[in-house]
């Protein structure tokens, strides 16, 4: 789910784009699920993706990018200057609400 990059982390999410709302919703098998309330229409959805990450682990919005799954509901998120300890507690965070 989380893995320990060279200066960071990067995250496998699996989203569900037109949701009711924008929220980190738990598990899907080894990935973060993530509903965003943007359509799938011209990268909104990516950027509501990119948007919620940075908040959620309070990073610059430059701190996170798209590595892999611009197309798909998979995708691979690079998050810049977060350890994995913090990436990890954010994540236990989560899962408990």
């Amino acid at each position: 789910v989380i893995t320990a990059v060279e200066g960071g982390v990067v995250l496998d999410l699996r989203v569900q784009p037109g949701a009711a709302r924008t929220t980190v919703a738990g598990t899907y098998g080894e990935a973060i699920k993530v509903k965003v309330a943007a359509p799938p229409v011209d990268g909104r959805a990516n950027a509501a993706v990119l948007s919620l990450i940075a908040e959620e682990l309070g990073v610059r919005p430059h701190q996170v990018e798209l590595v892999s799954g611009a197309s798909s509901r998979s995708k691979r998120v690079r998050v810049s200057g977060v350890t994995l300890e913090a990436a990890e507690r954010w994540l236990r965070t989560q899962l408990a609400v």
